[in-house]
Formats: C-alpha cells, structure tokens, sequence
C-alpha cells in the first residue's frame, strides 16, 4: 500500500523499507544470479528471500508511527481522593458499556490537586489503551495566554507519527486528520490547565479514548458533548494532615497534631500548599510546626495584594519558602519567573543568573527542587507550576530593579538567539547569516548538535521558547533580538514546514524591524516571510511581500537586494502560471546578481530560468540554462541546488530522449540529495529514473522506482503535486498490465 494514496490491489504485496530511512540501502538487480543483497545502514522493514515456493502474501498496513506517545507526567501520592476516583471509572465503564467515547473534566481551585487526581487514574489506564497517552498544557494561566488548540494539535499529530510536513494548516484540516488517525484507536488524553470548551473541542479524539480535562473552571460549555465533571474541594483537616506527615516523613506531625492542623487549615486544605509547607519543615529539621503555623499567620495580610481569587493562602506558603532560601537559590527563583515558556532548561537558569557555564546553575535548580518550587519536565527540563511562576514574577518586580530586570531578559533572549544561530550555521552554512546584537552578557551556549539533523531536532524541541522569546520581544524593548531570531529560524521553517510559526514570526520581525527604521532588517523579514507564504500557497501575498521588499531596495539605493528580489518575484509569477513575466524576471535576475557580486543567486536565476523553459516545453533551451546554472552553483561549492540542476537537466535530456544522458544525470543527482534528507527532491529524481527505467520496458524496476518516490512525496506532503498525481497514473497503468492483475 502506498502511504497517502488509495491500495492498489496486487497479487503479491511485499512492502519495501521505508525509503526516507533506508539511505545507503544497495538491491541488487533482479535475474537469475540475483543475491538480493541489502548493504549499508537500513531502518524500518526490510524483506529478503532466497528461493521462495508458493504464494507470497504480506499485509503492509499503513503505520503513522514506529512508536508509541507515553507523554503522561509521573505520579505522586493521591490522599483523600477515592470517592472522585471511583466515579471516574464508573462513568468510563458505563461510557464504554455504551459505545460512547471517554470525556471527563476535573475543576477546581488553582493547587487543589486536579492534575494529581487525573494522572492517578489515567495511569491506571494505560493496560487498556495500548495507542498510548498524550498530555498537553493549554496554558490558561500562561504569561503569554492561553495554548491555540492547532498548535496543540500540531504536537499531537508530530507524537501520534504525521512528520512535520504533512502537518495540515488550517485548525479544521488538523482537527479532521487527528479524528481520522484516533478514529480506531484506543488513546489516553489529559489536556490539562483549560481555558475554555471551544479551546477544548478540537483536541478530543475519536474512537474509544479517554480524554480528561482539567481546568479551575467547571467548563459548563462541554456538558453536551457528554463530558461527566468532577469538582475537586480542598482536603478535609484529617487527609491535609496525612498529606503533611506524608511530606515531611518525620515524627513531628504526629508529636504535634493541634499544631499540624492549623498549619493545613492554614494552607487552605490545597495540596500544593501542604505540600510546600512540608518541604520547607523537611529542609529544617530544627524548626517545629508552631513555627510554621506562626510565621504563616503573619504572612496573610501581607501577603493579601497578591491573592488571586481564593489563593492567597497559597501565595503564603510560597512567600514563606522564597524567603527561606540562599540568597543565591531566591534570585534565580525570581528572575526564572521572567522566562516567556512554560519549561526550560538549566542553560535558561546560567543565563538568567549570569553565570559562564549551565554547570553553576545546577546547585541552585537543585535547591528550587528541594523545596518544591520546581518540577521536573521532560528531557532534563524544568516547569514551575502556574502559581508559583507567578509568584516567581511578582518578587522579581518586588525585589529586582528594572535595570536588573532588563538585563536577565536579555540574557536569557540572548542565550535563545546565540544558539539558534549556531544551529542556523550548522544547517545552512550557505545562508547569509546577519550579523547579530548581544547584551553585555555572558551568552550561554549550548551543544546543539554536529550535523544538520541535530542541529534542526534542537530547534524544534526548542520552538514553542524561541517563539514565545519572538513574540515578547518588542514589549520588552528588544526589537533587533525579535527580528533576528526569527531570521535564525529560517532553515528550521524551510526544511520542516511549521507555517504558522514562519509566518507568525517574519511578521513580529517585519513589525519589529519597522519599528526601529531598520530597512535591512525589514527586507530581510519580507523576502524570507515571503517564501514561507508561498510554501502555504499565498502566493498572492507572497508576491505582494516581494515586492514591498524591491521598493524598499531601490529606495535605499541597494541594487543587489533588489536584484535577489526579482528571483522571488519570479518563482510567485511562475505558481500563478504567468510565464512570460516569470520568464524576464528571471533573465533580469540571471544578468544582475552576478554583476553585483552574487554568483550563486545567479546560478539560481538560471535554475529558474530553465524550469519556465522545460515547463513552456522548450527542452534545448532549458537544458542550456541548467548546464550555466550547474557549473556556477558547483562551482560556489552549493550541491544540493547543483543536484536539482541534475534533476531537471535529466528531465530535459528524457523529453528528448536521450536515455543514456538522463538516466546518468538522474543518478548523480540522487547521491547528494539522499545525503541530505532532501526527500522532495529525491522524488523528483527517482520519478525521472523511474521514467528512463520504464522506456527501456524494465518495467518492475520502474514500479519500485515509483513507489518509493510516492512514498517521499507523501512524507513531505506532496502526494497531491501534479508530479506525484502523473507518478501515480504511471504506477497504476504498470500494475494493470503486470501478469495476474
């Protein structure tokens, strides 16, 4: 079966190695001495047989992943909470005895325990849903407002195995794909901290899931999509106290009961507060309950500006546990509350503090932890818990200065922005990489990776912070960082395709950029913005883009800006199929960049021009256009562009047909592309291999040659390209005419 396109019925059906993981894979042709031989590194399913009797039949079901989400966040001890646990599983097996999905909603005070609750019972789960579970944060108490369910639902699909190209980009696209692939599924869901219903929907997935909701509103608004609500109040005196000798694990609860009840009833019942009260006796061995009790009495009016609701009591414990740590340990407590995410990593705390290395940093975190300030988040990471990060931002107002304030910021800004562009290097080293603005210091830099794949698996994982630092920068008076790390974020955006974030980010850029009369920068923000708006078929807008860059060229008198521009003008007239227009921008394009200094853009120029020339059918010009463009791009040491130039020199030699020369430059172009996971490209050059091997009439190398281009257009969701759609024809024709079909 081939991924993303209907089943094609065949007598025998042996699925081959995923063809985008099988990079090195050498098979050897078929006849009568044929080994079948597979050398090099291969992943995923491989097939090999020497002498084989009978039939052959291999069910290859298509599989959206090679492995299994567990994202649900560890366990800590339940009190008190069995009569709502019980009537989870009683309306999940009553649901399910019904045939009806899974939903539940846990509300509750902020610290009431809603998270604790629900993991305590969707663990339980996990034998009966073997799909795995998912967990996403919506952020209703977020600095930065609340999660937009496609993002959500973007991160859920990349875990449930869609890569990041074939991430849908409208909200209702996405919604629709994650239905379809949970729709025989068997998922656990905890979307937890909600803001509202309509934030929820989206995300619910199909089939016989379990999805739980947390949230400090009731969220009414899903009672009609069956949602069964649990309200959590705080704990009764008694299961607070066990909560607290629980915590504190020593024998002063129970040598001192009268005053171990005050302390809880003083923390409200909320277990967050028990739990911080305890962890500040445990780290005082010394210090008696009565204490406690005493110094949190007196921290209530204080401490009543700060209430949110009914949290004060909350805020309390937290101001009690911030005023007993090192001076060093409550300072970086308070400036970690002026990051823009929700989790970071112990290079986010080095910077913030000042410090050279991530290693000072460590000891602090550690104290963070001990006293229940922190909590671990995955990949070694750390996440405060939304009230405590609030907590953490009001002392950084309180006991920081502007200045001081400013400058951790900027830190912190600057340690997203040097690494990015140490990634951006990595990948791309062709890329004109602008100079870069740093505060006074010290930048954290971090190891993020040897190759391209690493360097861009870092960005990724640091996205949703990169994109939080972008969005916060020009409020927070950092314009040229807000630009900059947008632009460092190029060959993340063009090789993985997060489109909404591309687009989001040039236009902060572009805001950011204007806003400090930086026409540079703001040319800079249009051109590259404006490629990912064609990368989402805008090429209206993409076009309008270009060209506000080009007026802003010639007002500021830079000609070799200017001509780049007419290479994007170009490639937008040519999507909206005006192929002349295309056709002089490209010529215009192709005489001015080399004789502004840029060789390479004109090399591309030349690219573009023999593609309008093969697509008006013009195969002698084309091929004249490509073999200039060859030579400069190779000759600027650019080879994947130079192995696009092969691709389409071999589509041209191929229209007219001369085999040899095309199935030889087909063949050039493959290594270098396999090399670089260009796997659209490599599409393209196995189809035009594919093409060379079927004239010839080896017409089952050619139905393997196809089928594992499909297989790549479909991973970098392409499958409904006119090139892939004219494959397809090609494939199904071939299985029509094979023997026994």
């Amino acid at each position: 079966m081939i991924r993303g396109y209907p089943s094609l019925p065949r007598k025998e059906s042996v699925r081959k190695p995923e063809p985008a993981r099988s990079r090195g894979c050498e098979v050897r042709p078929e006849g009568p001495e044929s080994h079948n031989e597979l050398s090099g590194a291969v992943h995923g399913v491989a097939v090999q047989a020497g002498v084989v009797h009978g039939g052959i039949h291999i069910d290859a079901q298509p599989v959206s992943a090679t492995w299994t989400p567990w994202q649900l966040p560890p366990l800590v001890r339940v009190v008190d909470r069995a009569s709502e646990l019980a009537a989870l599983e009683r309306h999940r097996v009553r649901a399910t005895e019904e045939g009806r999905s899974v939903l539940v909603a846990v509300s509750g005070l902020g610290g009431v325990g809603k998270t604790t609750v629900a993991l305590r019972w969707l663990h339980t789960l996990r034998p009966r849903f073997p799909a795995g579970q998912l967990h996403a944060d919506l952020g209703a108490q977020s600095p930065d407002g609340p999660q937009h369910p496609g993002d959500v639902l973007a991160r859920f699909l990349r875990a449930l195995g869609v890569p990041a190209q074939q991430v849908p980009s409208s909200l209702a696209e996405r919604t629709a794909l994650y239905r379809s692939l949970t729709a025989n599924q068997r998922l656990v869901v905890l979307l937890d901290d909600a803001a509202s219903a309509a934030q929820v929907r989206p995300l619910l997935p199909a089939g016989g899931s379990v999805t739980a909701v947390t949230s400090r509103s009731r969220l009414s608004g899903l009672t009609v999509d069956g949602c069964y609500s649990v309200q959590l109040g705080p704990l009764a005196p008694e299961a607070a106290v066990e909560l607290l000798a629980d915590t504190l694990s020593d024998g002063r609860v129970t040598e001192n009961p009268d005053d171990a009840r005050s302390l809880v009833e003083l923390c409200a019942g909320l277990p967050l507060a028990v739990r911080v009260a305890g962890a500040r006796l445990a780290a005082r061995p010394e210090r008696s309950i009565t204490t406690m009790v005493r110094l949190l009495t007196e921290e209530h009016q204080r401490l009543e500006a700060l209430a949110i609701d009914d949290d004060h009591n909350v805020r309390a414990a937290l101001d009690l546990s911030y005023r007993a740590l090192r001076p060093p340990a409550a300072r970086l407590y308070r400036l970690l509350g002026l990051h823009p995410g929700r989790e970071f990593s112990g290079a986010v705390a080095a910077a913030a503090s000042a410090a050279e290395e991530e290693r000072e940093a460590s000891p602090l975190l550690d104290e963070l932890h001990d006293a229940s300030l922190l909590v671990d988040a995955p990949g070694e990471r750390h996440r405060f818990h939304d009230l405590v990060r609030l907590h953490a931002a009001a002392k950084a107002v309180e006991d920081e200065t502007p200045q001081e304030r400013a400058l951790a910021l900027r830190r912190i800004a600057d340690h997203y922005l040097a690494n990015a562009t140490r990634a951006e290097a990595i990948i791309d080293p062709q890329h004109r990489t602008a100079a870069r603005d740093y505060g006074p210091g010290p930048v954290v830099r971090v190891d993020v990776g040897a190759d391209p794949e690493s360097a861009l698996d870092w960005l990724e994982s640091e996205l949703a912070n990169l994109m939080a630092v972008i969005r916060g920068a020009r409020s927070a008076g950092l314009p040229t960082v807000c630009w900059q790390l947008a632009d460092a974020l190029w060959p993340l955006f063009l090789r993985r395709k997060f489109y909404d974030d591309w687009s989001a980010a040039h236009a902060e850029g572009l805001a950011a950029a204007r806003s400090i009369g930086d026409t540079a920068a703001a040319c800079r923000m249009l051109t590259s913005g404006g490629v990912g708006e064609l990368g989402r078929a805008n090429v209206t807008g993409a076009l309008e883009m270009f060209e506000q860059a080009a007026e802003l060229f010639l007002e500021s008198d830079d000609r070799l800006g200017h001509a780049r521009t007419l290479n994007y003008r170009g490639l937008a007239l040519f999507r909206l199929g005006r192929l002349s227009e295309a056709t002089a921008y490209f010529q215009e394009a192709a005489d001015q960049l080399p004789a502004n200094g840029d060789h390479r853009a004109g090399g591309l120029a030349r690219l573009n021009l023999a593609d309008v020339a093969l697509a008006l059918g013009q195969a002698e010009t084309a091929i004249h256009h490509a073999g200039a463009a060859r030579t400069t791009l190779l000759d600027a040491g650019d080879t994947y562009n130079a192995a696009r130039v092969a691709t389409l020199l071999g589509q041209a030699h191929l229209r007219l047909d001369q085999l040899d020369l095309a199935e030889r430059l087909f063949t050039e172009a493959l290594t270098p592309l396999r090399g670089m996971t260009a796997d659209y490209e490599t599409a393209r050059a196995l189809g035009g291999l594919g093409e060379v091997t079927e004239r010839r009439g080896r017409t089952r190398v050619a139905r393997d040659l196809y089928r594992e281009a499909l297989d790549l257009y479909a991973a970098v969701g392409r499958s409904g390209s006119g090139e892939a759609e004219t494959l397809l024809g090609r494939l199904r024709r071939l299985e029509s005419e094979e023997p026994g079909t």
